[in-house]
């Protein structure tokens, strides 16, 4: 495993991290409580040093049980990895209005050290605000609050509705609110490149999320693949499933003797691109980990490798 500066951080991240959605509901199909724990201890035997999860990620009975499985997993070794959360967002509140306030985060910040069996968070996100609106002015006392009392280190915004939200990065960014941002970003989705380019100079530091395209980029789906009620990918209509596989094969020149796999090509790609310090991967199961992580063994893509897969994007497909 090789590892980045995480910006002005200067916390030193693996270049792949685990994200650990899956471990919380069934947004991918579901994972066992076993399993999960199992991934985590593979993931630090092969060097990721990351891990990110959420209060959101549970269900609608319960907030954080990712947050709990992580807890249960890193006990022993806490102290030798980093840890990054969020808050604003629970399953368990009503039609799932969002909470960026001082009460909230000084709360959420409480309840999930308890769920995590830790003193500290690493990097705590705002997670995903649709617009400014949603933003209380007195959060950032709460931000500050908790990070006097060491239970968080860094402050960070999870980027969701970009449009809507990018600017809002570039104030805190300037203002010096937010030492870390979350994006989107893969062969599919390069929407976040700009801004990413924009706060390196500060420098903020880069966390890399739905590299895969929520699936796709695996290479597993075809034009006929059904989704199940209920899964994040359900949401796509025959025609958007038919053209981002279409998509997907277009890429598949990136594979090569050192790269075998489309996964491994994708993550390979976002880790070339400029100014991002990790990638997420959202690994199900210890084989998808060691998968993803075998991308930061790979050579990097040549400069006529990405302005091919440059030229091959048909549409920028930003998520939904």
């Amino acid at each position: 495993m090789k590892y980045r500066t995480l910006g002005r951080t200067k916390l030193k991240v693996s270049e792949i991290g685990l994200g650990t959605w899956a471990f919380g509901n069934n947004v991918y199909g579901g994972v066992s409580e076993k399993t999960g724990i199992q991934t985590i201890h593979d993931a630090y035997d092969e060097g990721i040093n990351l891990f990110d999860t959420a209060p959101q990620y549970g269900t609608d009975q319960q907030d954080g049980v990712a947050e709990i499985v992580l807890g249960k997993a890193l006990k022993g070794f806490r102290d030798k990895v980093l840890i990054s959360s969020k808050f604003g967002r629970n399953p368990t509140i009503a039609g799932g209005a969002s909470q960026f306030y001082k009460e909230r985060i000084i709360a959420s910040v409480e309840e999930s050290l308890k769920r995590l069996q830790t003193d500290h968070i690493d990097v705590l996100f705002f997670h995903s605000p649709f617009s400014p609106d949603e933003i209380r002015d007195d959060v950032w006392e709460g931000a500050e609050q908790v990070v006097k009392q060491g239970k968080v280190r860094f402050i960070g915004h999870s980027i969701s509705m970009f449009h809507q939200t990018e600017a809002m990065a570039r104030q805190w960014a300037k203002e010096g609110k937010i030492d870390v941002i979350q994006v989107v970003l893969s062969l599919m989705n390069r929407e976040s490149q700009d801004l990413i380019n924009e706060l390196s100079e500060y420098p903020i530091g880069v966390f890399a999320r739905e590299c895969l395209a929520n699936g796709f980029l695996a290479g597993v789906f075809n034009e006929q693949t059904v989704f199940k009620e209920g899964t994040l990918n359900a949401r796509y209509s025959r025609e958007e499933i038919i053209e981002r596989v279409r998509q997907v094969e277009a890429f598949k020149f990136l594979i090569r003797d050192d790269i075998t796999s489309m996964p491994q090509a994708a993550l390979r790609w976002v880790l070339d691109q400029k100014g991002v310090s990790t990638v997420l991967s959202g690994a199900k199961n210890s084989y998808e980990m060691k998968g993803a992580v075998s991308a930061s063994m790979a050579q990097p893509f040549s400069t006529l490798e990405l302005e091919k897969a440059k030229r091959l994007l048909t549409k920028n497909f930003e998520a939904a």
